[in-house]
């Protein structure tokens, strides 16, 4: 068996910007990179033509925001920016560590998590109360191409972990996107009505289908 987590909202809690297109436009402008007037409009258009599932990464949505207004820009400062504008605060939540502790007990175990934006899973790793060495393999949307629910990220994460897809449990609060995992015909552990602490009794018991 293998064990896969979500990040953001299950392991972790990060602050996010209250306003992304606000919080990258001061980034942009701290680059000496032009912000256009009617930047809100343009950060919210849809610039790329990606298939259903796949993930866009922030960056790439960015620069061809920027491009649709005429705007340049030099060497990676749209890249940094949009990290920049990223950089979280992070709380490690409560049973986290036990559930990684229980999960590590009955096979190898990964992160699965969706993140547009490129080294925030690494910075927020950092800066949690367990350790990169504690997982197996790092699988997000933004490093593989495709989102949760999509079956891909979750095919790709067993395949890291060395397991069959059916023997693939996934810990993440949200049914609709952690519950992909059903697709590859592994198991959702979704904790929409418990808590991250319920994990250790939880995995001992699933087998099969959804757990809630």
């Amino acid at each position: 068996m293998g064990v896969s987590f979500d990040l953001f909202g299950t392991l972790v809690t990060a602050d996010r910007p209250v306003d992304p297109a606000e919080a990258v436009a001061a980034e942009l402008e701290a680059r000496d990179v032009s912000v256009p007037d009617d930047w809100s409009q343009a950060y919210a258009e849809r610039h790329v033509d990606a298939p259903v599932g796949a993930e866009v990464p922030l960056p790439a949505h960015v620069s061809h925001a920027l491009a649709s207004r005429g705007v340049a820009w030099t060497e990676n400062a749209v890249r940094r920016a949009v990290v920049a504008a990223f950089d979280p605060a992070v709380e490690t939540a409560p049973g986290a560590l036990e559930s990684i502790e229980a999960a590590r007990a009955r096979g190898p175990v990964a992160i699965c998590s969706n993140c547009s934006v490129p080294e925030l899973v690494s910075r927020t790793i950092v800066r949690a109360a367990f350790d990169r060495d504690d997982f197996d393999a790092i699988v997000t949307s933004v490093g593989c191409g495709w989102r949760k629910p999509a079956p891909e990220i979750f095919e790709l994460t067993a395949d890291e972990l060395g397991v069959a897809p059916e023997e693939l449990k996934h810990v993440g609060d949200d049914p609709r996107t952690d519950g992909g995992v059903e697709r590859i015909g592994g198991t959702a552990v979704v904790l929409e009505d418990s808590p991250l602490e319920s994990v250790p009794d939880r995995l001992a018991h699933t087998s099969g289908g959804t757990d809630r």
